[in-house]
């Protein structure tokens, strides 16, 4: 049965603004609850990152952690998330309007959100998210996961961020990351804190682990930043 679908009317207004700086300021969470998935509307050419992406969808939904996700019904976003919900667990997709045919609705019980525009997309799943994974993808993968990495380090948030590194797929992006370490344009002072796991089984561990070592409040973000998201 396809996901039921909701309108939601998200646009860069004043309690848009709110609800994204509430999120920003709220406490760290105490546990994962519900996890932001960024992966590929293509299946790739290794079988085994849609063997990963179905195990990773039952994992999730057997832990009972929500996943949150951009709500395609193909390539490794239909693999997650059709797992997750038969397995029996919540998944919420959140799609804009103009996706819906590319990326065709998801089969399995679960809610969908269609929305406005991709920044309405990308402001909701980070509001509705205790942490964030990506799995293999292309350009759109890349630029969610950079968005967030990019927040942590100017202070915006303190969710934790992994990179499932399936049979090395993100080898060249960890290593772009050292090399900008070496040349001295990541800097002590504000680090790229990301995590890593070779193994879907491991995903959960670590970033609960890494959410259990927050402490304190987040700072709060001005408007003008949750305007920018």
């Amino acid at each position: 049965m396809p996901g039921s679908r909701s309108k939601d009317a998200v646009s860069p207004d004043n309690s848009t603004c709110g609800r994204f700086v509430a999120a920003l300021d709220r406490d760290p969470m105490a546990s994962i609850e519900s996890i932001c998935v960024y992966c590929g509307s293509s299946p790739g050419t290794d079988p085994a990152f849609s063997v990963s992406a179905r195990r990773f969808g039952t994992l999730l939904a057997e832990g009972g952690i929500r996943l949150v996700y951009g709500g395609g019904g193909i390539g490794l976003m239909g693999e997650v998330a059709e797992a997750a919900a038969a397995a029996g667990g919540a998944v919420t997709g959140i799609i804009p309007d103009f996706l819906m045919r590319r990326e065709k609705a998801p089969q399995g019980e679960m809610e969908l959100i269609v929305v406005d525009d991709m920044h309405a997309r990308k402001r909701l799943m980070f509001e509705r998210a205790d942490a964030f994974v990506a799995l293999p993808g292309g350009i759109g993968t890349l630029e969610e996961l950079v968005e967030q990495l990019t927040w942590a380090q100017l202070g915006q948030h303190r969710k934790p961020v992994l990179i499932a590194n399936l049979n090395g797929f993100w080898d060249p992006f960890i290593e772009l990351i050292g090399h900008m370490r070496d040349t001295g344009f990541i800097r002590a002072p504000y680090p790229v804190d990301l995590l890593v796991a070779e193994h879907v089984e491991d995903i959960v561990p670590r970033l609960q682990a890494a959410a259990d070592a927050v402490a304190g409040r987040e700072p709060a973000a001005t408007a003008e930043v949750a305007r920018r998201m």
